[in-house]
């Protein structure tokens, strides 16, 4: 078996963890967190599957603009701590 077999097994089992933890975690934000990291090993893993042009786009897209979306939304989403303050 050569090294790079072994390295596709151990990024393919724990990307399955981490989809998992990502789906079992009740705090958004650690969700949040956790899909970003999983969306990064998602780039090391078409790297090792030697290809560039979608591990690019999975960094760019993936990592960086679905988590940003996401950390928007949810602070849109969240109620604010002085509502009731501002409207007297």
């Amino acid at each position: 078996m050569s090294i790079l077999l072994v390295l596709e097994w151990i990024v393919g089992i724990v990307l399955i963890i981490g989809a998992v933890a990502c789906v079992v975690t009740e705090n958004i934000w650690a969700a949040i967190v956790r899909l970003s990291l999983l969306s990064m090993l998602a780039v090391v893993a078409f790297a090792l599957m030697r290809a560039p042009d979608v591990a690019l786009t999975e960094a760019v897209i993936g990592s960086g603009l679905v988590t940003f979306v996401f950390v928007v939304a949810i602070k849109k989403m969240l109620p604010k701590e002085n509502e009731n303050e501002e409207t007297r």
